[in-house]
């Protein structure tokens, strides 16, 4: 596909919500990525500001959004949602988006989660504050397999 493996690239990551969008950043450099911030939604709409924040501060060669499929692999409301907006981050802001497959990454964020939750921990993580985590892990498993990315 797409990729350089010359430079180094930047990668967002949005791990897409009804309420709520987590952002990752990585790099293919060190192969790592990290949650970054949760942005606000609005029926899947996000404040588009800023996302035009976070393009100008980061200047991502790669722009990553999980699609959520249905566990038996078919479209969902949601998913076509996200491919929405994955074409709107490419018409606006002229990014390179690909689609990453998200239906294991949600989990393996909360079973995440839960590990360190297990650890003494006081109190219960609130499952809603990972969605950076879960956009770590869709930058994550792109990074391990750049091949699962699709176009939107």
């Amino acid at each position: 596909g797409m990729h350089n493996l010359n430079g180094h690239q930047t990668i967002l990551s949005f791990d897409y919500g009804l309420k709520q969008m987590g952002v990752a950043t990585g790099q293919t450099l060190t192969g790592s990525a990290r949650g970054l911030c949760i942005l606000k939604a609005h029926d899947g709409i996000p404040n588009w500001d800023e996302v035009s924040k976070l393009l100008d501060e980061w200047t991502p060669d790669l722009v990553l959004v999980g699609l959520p499929l249905n566990m038996d692999a078919s479209e969902s409301e949601l998913s076509r949602l996200a491919r929405k907006f994955a074409r709107r981050l490419q018409g606006r802001f002229n990014a390179n988006v690909l689609m990453v497959d998200e239906r294991l990454t949600s989990q393996d964020a909360k079973a995440m989660i839960r590990e360190e939750n297990n650890q003494g921990s006081k109190g219960r993580t609130d499952l809603t504050k990972i969605d950076h985590l879960a956009a770590a892990l869709i930058l994550q498993s792109w990074l391990d397999q750049p091949d699962l990315g699709r176009q939107p």
